[in-house]
């Protein structure tokens, strides 16, 4: 297993209940395994997760992306700006 922190921004907190949490997934996991083992394991952000903006690493990911051993995966809600 492989040990993954989660940080949470801006409107995903209040559903996530933390800005940040630890996760033991599988050593293959992709960024869409961990967005569907939080929609899963936290139905408040079922929804958020369709849509979410995925960091690893302080690098921007993409969902097929493989998570590092020890990862730092950050997730933002979608932002649009004017």
């Amino acid at each position: 297993m492989n040990k993954v922190k989660v940080l949470f921004f801006a409107t995903l907190r209040d559903p996530a209940g933390s800005k940040s949490i630890e996760v033991d997934v599988p050593v293959d996991m992709t960024v869409q395994g961990l967005k569907d083992k939080l929609a899963r394991d936290y139905p408040k952000l079922r929804q958020a997760m369709e849509t979410v903006l995925v960091a690893i690493n302080r690098e921007y990911a993409f969902d097929e992306a493989i998570l590092p051993e020890a990862a730092e995966v950050a997730m933002f809600p979608p932002v649009s700006g004017g």
